[in-house]
């Protein structure tokens, strides 16, 4: 297709459709160019100044969250967070949303965000360890969920298993809201020495630009303006915005990555991966960052399709390339590591003095503007925001407690429920076990890895439940950071920062940019009660079809720190006798949005009640402490379902049971009250843990030999077989991913 000039371009507005206002457009013609852009340079705008790239609208909220301790060495600005875990050692983690590509091509889709959330990882100088994700599904009752579902599984686990980094945690949800735009999140982890410590610069003029991975291709072109733009049944074809991923290569690529930052440190500049917007965000975005120039001859650049246009290989994000920007004099000397891992590394620039960002192809120059207009000259835009109907009706409405008749159908209805059910037909697809570190695996509260060396372990979980911000989107946002929290403690380790996605549809509809600025505002006070930086993230907007949005979902990634592997907390009771503990807040009537409120009505609504993240914090930290002295046998947090689906999940897999005495009703059982644990501690050390825990740790019988759950209850009794349930809660989504719909 030939390219419009710089006067047909003003007259015939494509930038329109490719993100760019008529109001961004006037900005950069009249006050940064003084001109007219041409083609390329109007594709350059278009990208780095969408929501994906450059958060316009979200800035403004995302400066609410802390990101700053004691620990944290690289908060966010860089290709991940890095904090440190001692020994001069630190933990690298982030995570990001593959959310529309996924929708069109889920296979790729998934695929690729798992490879692109591995090259931010080793482009910091680490190895990625690790990878968990958070996905959400419509309901499973048409096959075209069925098979976004199959394939994006087959994605994730395609491409980690091939590039032999273990997924060992993550959550999957299902409801009608993601029917037509299911998210796919996906975190990774690394470990590092702190000496390795990457940055993604480009200073010292002369210094080269060297790009290094696999060919550019017409894949993925305008992909960041596709994930900020409302979605669609036309876009379901899009697949041109969509990448293709290569795990093999992405293998050698990291292997060669790091041989470069840990042996040739010295011949390195700054390393960045070539994610979102390609070329174009990876160069200017290093040059931004050490206020320098840069100029490119695009002809270098290695391309597998022929006759690329400059705008084709610039706004491509074909997947397994890196950019370096490398000490002048070693240029060969990093042509020839790649070239030993069988890869492309090529020249295709230097930095320069000054400030502008040049490209030029076929001999001619086809850009030529100041770096600072992709990156820092961006306008950003406040949303008006206006609080829902539907919550001012909520705050009426009167509070909802479901009938129970029988406590024992109603918990093998809601085991069978398939945002409960249990997830190994899914998880069976990862390599939870390859680099032989895996402690804990999917199925626990938190997936657990030792640090080879040393006795520490780190602990990790994705946690996002989209219900509860729908509801109340600022008590949500503290629902989100308190639930991952206590995961984190649940396995025995102290929480040290998170990563997020925040997952929403359009911010300029007033009620939906209301949900993201007070889920935001609940997450950020969360996390300074509970002292977990958000050191990395991800802001994915526009997640709607047809203009049905999803419930807005913030996915919080968190990584904890076990001091003494040792110490590491099943989920699972482990001796007969030991005493069952209920700790935590007091269970009330929490069922807004909870699992059995959708089972029984089909909907959710209803106000929530606020949390008191105080003390949720004092006992957290007690219980943690109680862990490290040993006092501790297993740990369990109650979440969806409540406590009768904790009790259930405490003793599947097993050959023991409990009884229990309650105080209360057979409703409250499969009440969600926030912040509880269910504990077992060996009576030898009843005193001890008491004395520790205080009031916050109530007694609530003993774990048995026979494979039975038994309560006693304020209104009745629960007395299931855990065989029985246990069968019910494996089957459940097996039996609905193969019914004839």
């Amino acid at each position: 297709m030939a390219e419009m000039t710089p006067e047909e371009i003003k007259e015939k507005k494509p930038y329109l459709d490719w993100s760019l206002t008529e109001h961004e457009y006037d900005f950069i013609c009249e006050k940064l160019l003084h001109r007219l852009p041409n083609y390329t340079e109007t594709g350059l705008f278009s990208v780095m100044w969408s929501e994906h790239c450059s958060y316009k609208k979200s800035k403004p909220v995302l400066r609410l969250f802390p990101n700053k301790n004691e620990r944290v060495l690289q908060g966010p600005g860089e290709g991940a967070g890095i904090i440190d875990i001692g020994d001069n050692q630190a933990v690298v983690f982030k995570a990001e949303s593959h959310n529309h590509p996924s929708a069109v091509e889920p296979y790729e889709g998934a695929a690729t965000g798992v490879g692109g959330i591995l090259r931010d990882i080793f482009s910091m100088g680490a190895r990625p360890i690790a990878s968990l994700d958070s996905l959400h599904f419509g309901e499973i009752d048409r096959p075209r969920t069925k098979y976004l579902i199959n394939e994006v599984v087959a994605g994730i686990g395609g491409y980690g298993n091939c590039m032999g980094i273990p997924t060992i945690a993550g959550e999957m949800t299902f409801d009608e809201c993601y029917t037509g735009n299911c998210l796919v999140n996906a975190m990774s982890v690394g470990l590092m020495d702190q000496a390795d410590m990457q940055k993604g610069r480009a200073s010292g003029i002369g210094n080269a630009v060297i790009y290094v991975g696999a060919k550019t291709g017409r894949d993925g072109i305008h992909g960041a303006t596709f994930a900020s733009a409302d979605f669609d049944d036309e876009k379901e074809t899009q697949r041109s915005a969509v990448q293709v991923g290569n795990p093999f290569m992405e293998k050698l690529l990291m292997e060669a990555c790091l041989e470069l930052t840990h042996d040739h440190a010295d011949w390195l500049v700054g390393i960045q991966d070539m994610g979102a917007a390609g070329i174009v965000s990876s160069s200017c975005e290093m040059a931004s960052k050490a206020d320098s120039g840069m100029e490119l001859d695009l002809d270098f650049v290695p391309q597998r399709e022929t006759n690329m246009s400059a705008y084709e290989i610039m706004l491509s994000e074909s997947q397994e390339r890196m950019l370096l920007c490398v000490r002048k004099g070693h240029e060969e000397d990093v042509i020839k590591l790649f070239k030993e891992y069988d890869l492309e590394a090529v020249v295709i620039g230097r930095v320069t003095e000054g400030h502008q960002y040049v490209l030029r192809h076929h001999g001619k120059v086809v850009t030529d503007i100041p770096v600072s207009s992709l990156t820092e000259d961006v306008l950003e835009e406040p949303s008006e925001e206006r609080v829902p109907q539907r919550i001012l009706d909520a705050k009426k409405a009167p509070e909802y407690v479901p009938e129970v008749e029988d406590a024992n159908e109603m918990l093998k209805k809601v085991l069978a429920q398939p945002t409960i059910a249990s997830k190994e037909m899914f998880t069976q697809t990862y390599d939870s076990q390859v680099r032989t570190s895996t402690v804990v695996g999917p199925g626990s509260d938190s997936g657990v890895l030792r640090v080879r060396g040393t006795k520490k372990g780190l602990s990790m979980t994705t946690d996002g439940n989209g219900r509860f911000v729908y509801l109340d989107p600022k008590i949500g946002g503290k629902r989100a950071v308190a639930e991952a929290c206590a995961n984190i403690v649940s396995s025995g380790a102290l929480p040290l920062g998170m990563t997020d996605c925040l997952n929403y549809g359009d911010p300029n509809v007033p009620e939906i940019y209301w949900e993201l600025h007070q889920s935001v505002e609940g997450m950020a006070e969360a996390c300074k009660v509970f002292d977990t930086p958000v050191i990395s993230g991800n802001v994915s907007l526009y997640n709607e079809n047809n203009g049905e949005a999803i419930y807005g979902t913030p996915m919080v990634g968190m990584v904890g720190l076990i001091k003494d592997i040792k110490h590491v907390i099943p989920s699972f009771v482990q001796t007969e006798g030991a005493n069952v503990y209920l700790v935590g807040d007091k269970t009330g009537n929490d069922f807004a949005g909870s699992e059995i409120q959708k089972m029984l009505t089909g909907k959710i609504n209803g106000a929530l009640n606020d949390l008191d993240l105080e003390h949720m914090n004092l006992y957290m930290r007690n219980l943690l402490n109680a862990m490290e002295q040993g006092l501790v046998q297993s740990s369990h947090d109650a979440s969806e379902g409540g406590l009768a689906v904790a009790m259930a999940e405490t003793v599947f897999g097993t050959e023991f049971g409990l009884k229990l005495d309650l105080d209360l009703t057979k409703a409250q059982l499969f009440s969600e009250t926030p912040g509880r644990f269910i504990v077992t501690a060996a009576p030898e050390n009843a005193a001890a843990f008491e004395n520790i825990l205080g009031d916050d740790a109530v007694k609530i019988g003993v774990v048995t030999s026979k494979h039975e759950i038994k309560a006693e209850l304020a209104d009745g009794k629960l007395d299931v077989s855990a065989d029985e349930a246990q069968k019910i809660w494996e089957e459940a989504l097996p039996c609905l991913m193969k019914s004839k719909d």
